[in-house]
């Protein structure tokens, strides 16, 4: 009868790792997603001297990692824009709560003082 007890135990032990695991699996499966923003600098002393240290501080305690930040622009088709940043984050709702946040309301007419950003959106990455 012991016998019966520790099996029965042993599998609800297993099946309950097992859950476990798949939910872990799961979780690890969801893409990134990749923030994509084309800014218009006018001032650069000003955008680099003022805005970004900010900026950065911002994106980064809200999760946000950062791929491309400013660099030399290489054009295949059309004019570039003047600066390029490449984020990524672990998901659409971080963005979309940084987005809401003070911090990035407070920041926005700091932007608007040294050029504007002309474009930014998101998409998901691929999971290898």
């Amino acid at each position: 009868m012991k016998t019966q007890y520790a099996v029965i135990l042993a599998t609800l032990a297993g099946f309950g790792l097992g859950a476990v695991a798949v939910n872990g699996l799961h979780a690890q499966a969801k893409p990134p997603v990749y923030q994509i923003s084309e800014i218009d600098v006018a001032d650069q002393e000003g955008y680099i001297k003022d805005y970004a240290p900010r900026a950065v501080a911002a994106l980064e305690a809200a999760g946000a990692k950062f791929i491309v930040r400013g660099g030399k622009t290489y054009s295949f088709v059309g004019e570039p824009p003047k600066r390029i940043v490449v984020l990524v984050w672990d998901n659409i709702e971080k963005i979309e709560a940084y987005r809401n946040s003070a911090a990035a309301k407070e920041l926005a007419p700091i932007l608007q003082k040294y050029g504007k950003a002309q474009r930014s959106f998101a998409m998901e990455g691929v999971t290898n």
